[in-house]
């Protein structure tokens, strides 16, 4: 994390997310407002909305990159960047591919199998570019947790949205237990994972971009 503390941490996560929590108060305002279904998701889980925060991790994954390179923070190996994220997605997936297939049916297995699928990939994540994890992770927390926030809201007050409509066949239960098992422990599980797994591949690529165009200034010099 040397390099990332020179350009202080909290400075280079700021306005990324500023951006974020505009676009997800964005989204809010349009599902309340019943706005363009195709750009505003109601449905559980909201899907495929055109407007949300999901897309803006590739653009600050590789964003973040392009900071910590110009601070001459480099990944290892390329080899190594790109190994430990594809691996750290493969076991993401396939442990919480297990967790829908043997736990789904039982709410706290589930969520135990879905904390571990997020962790075990965090875990393996961090050995691909420990600065850029770093970011990433400090990120995440700074996009998801005002996510986790509103949905909270959204289930106290009922609101039809898709951060308070639980997925199809969900039992009634107390809205704090809803907030749980569908805004808290995914936004910080699943959503975390995500963020910093396709952040890092993502920088992988502003790195490899990077790489080639010191190549090419260095044949041609």
């Amino acid at each position: 994390m040397d390099a990332s503390n020179k350009l202080n941490l909290k400075n280079l996560i700021l306005v990324p997310a500023l951006i974020t929590l505009a676009i997800t108060l964005l989204r809010l305002t349009g599902e309340l407002m019943n706005w363009a279904p195709v750009l505003f998701n109601k449905q559980a889980g909201g899907g495929g909305a055109l407007v949300g925060i999901s897309w803006l991790i590739p653009i600050f994954g590789f964003y973040f990159a392009r900071k910590l390179l110009k601070a001459n923070d480099h990944p290892a190996g390329m080899g190594r960047l790109f190994g430990f994220s594809l691996l750290a997605l493969a076991v993401s997936a396939a442990l919480f591919a297990v967790s829908i297939k043997f736990l789904a049916s039982s709410r706290l297995p589930f969520l135990a199998g879905m904390i571990v699928a997020a962790g075990a990939g965090l875990i393996v994540a961090r050995k691909a570019w420990p600065s850029l994890f770093t970011v990433l992770f400090t990120y995440g927390l700074a996009a998801r947790i005002p996510v986790a926030l509103i949905m909270l809201i959204a289930i106290l007050n009922n609101w039809g949205t898709h951060y308070d409509v639980p997925p199809p066949n969900f039992p009634d239960t107390a809205p704090l237990t809803k907030w749980v098992a569908i805004g808290l422990v995914p936004q910080l599980t699943v959503w975390m994972a995500f963020t910093v797994i396709v952040g890092l591949l993502f920088g992988g690529i502003a790195a490899a971009v990077t790489k080639r165009n010191l190549a090419l200034a260095q044949a041609t010099s």
